[in-house]
């Protein structure tokens, strides 16, 4: 196993978003790391944002952006709104200060992808499952229809300080998947309406990439002062693209969370094409009951991809050819999970990729794995408790 020495003069810091309920406030911890995952070291913790269920920091101003993973209450002021949320990391502890907040329109902002050159920040809003049953008079008979919340996709502008600027523009999505649907995910309601679970930058910033659960579908956006939509890859029905990660300019990998299948694609960078190259289960083949994929990375050697299934409840990884052949390796078991939504959520590597921390919120705590440069292969290495931990980013100070 390759591994490398760390300087001792630097911080190696992880934040962890977590989800509040009636017995904890939630907000984020910052906790240190040392000896590749070996030890957790408490530096300090926010009480807010109370659903801190995404992260991303960026290393130019030192700011760490966090959604609220909220649906707005329609009362007022009685619970915050949904927002994203702007944190000033302090260089020599790595303590969170808040800065600065902005509304984001539409339930549930679940997904943040910044482009720090341009400035730029991306939310996607998943929005919620239930629906609102309205009566109409249609065609000379009282009828009942049934409204969904709608899905966004958000562009913020930053300021040079990290601030959030304001919003550019907002996509609203439209259309539907198979209503109802075989999966039992939402009682069947999992593709009544669109669902934007990523929404990613492609590595030169020129396009923003969506993955558009509830209609089965890959967005692909040019990226100016608006967002103005150039292509959509459709998938099969019911398969349900979720998070989507580059390697490289060219090479697309993303999970698909009702047909538990991983993918890897071609991305024309030039005209924003999409290619599908090959996809295969997530899960082992003995496997056979409900599992969905949620996070997927790409380690920092391009040679392999990890994803957690919740379900089996484990965290896997491939091997990925040049072609864009996946082959499932191995796995390690994670919590055992109180339903796919409810399960372990989030993992990310160290900047090295030496090892990784995944947030196991069945488990209440973040585990950190030593990684195999050589194989890929995942070694235990110790825990930490974090209630309800939801997703983890790891910087150096």
């Amino acid at each position: 196993m390759s591994q490398k020495h760390h300087s001792t003069q630097r911080k190696t810091i992880a934040y962890v978003g977590t989800y509040g309920d009636e017995h904890d406030p939630g907000g984020i911890f910052a906790v240190e790391v040392t000896g590749d995952g070996e030890v957790f070291l408490p530096v300090s913790r926010t009480t807010a944002p109370k659903l801190a269920g995404y992260l991303s920091f960026d290393p130019k101003t030192y700011t760490l952006y966090s959604v609220d993973e909220r649906k707005n209450d329609g009362r007022g002021p009685v619970e915050p709104p949904a927002s994203v949320v702007a944190f000033r990391v302090d260089r020599q502890s790595g303590v969170l200060t808040k800065i600065d907040s902005h509304l984001a329109p539409g339930p549930r902002p679940t997904y943040l992808n910044l482009d720090s050159k341009n400035r730029r920040l991306a939310c996607a809003n998943h929005g919620d499952f239930e629906h609102v049953e309205k009566v109409v008079h249609k065609n000379g008979k009282w009828v009942s229809e049934y409204v969904y919340d709608d899905s966004t996709v958000i562009l913020y502008s930053l300021d040079d300080d990290g601030k959030i600027g304001g919003i550019s523009d907002v996509i609203v999505l439209q259309g539907h998947g198979t209503d109802p649907n075989r999966s039992p995910q939402a009682g069947g309601h999992a593709q009544a309406s669109p669902h934007a679970h990523s929404a990613v930058f492609s590595p030169d910033g020129t396009f923003l990439l969506v993955c558009d659960k509830g209609t089965d579908c890959i967005h692909v956006y040019a990226v100016g002062a608006n967002l103005e939509r150039v292509h959509s890859y459709p998938f099969p029905p019911e398969t349900a693209p979720r998070h989507l990660e580059f390697a490289g300019g060219s090479r697309v990998y993303l999970t698909c969370e009702i047909s538990s299948e991983l993918a890897s694609m071609n991305f024309d960078s030039a005209t924003g094409q999409l290619e599908l190259l090959d996809k295969i289960q997530t899960v082992s083949d003995t496997f056979g009951e409900l599992n969905e994929p949620a996070e997927i990375r790409v380690h920092p050697n391009g040679r392999f991809i990890y994803l957690n299934n919740r379900g089996e409840d484990s965290l896997s990884w491939f091997s990925v050819t040049t072609e864009g052949k996946l082959l499932r390796l191995g796995h390690v078991e994670l919590a055992k999970s109180i339903h796919p939504g409810l399960a372990a959520r989030s993992f990310t590597f160290s900047p090295d990729g030496d090892f990784l921390i995944v947030a196991d919120r069945s488990d209440n705590s973040i585990k950190s794995y030593l990684v195999d440069s050589e194989d890929g292969s995942l070694k235990y290495q110790s825990s930490y408790n974090v209630p309800n931990p939801a997703f983890i980013e790891i910087i150096t100070l």
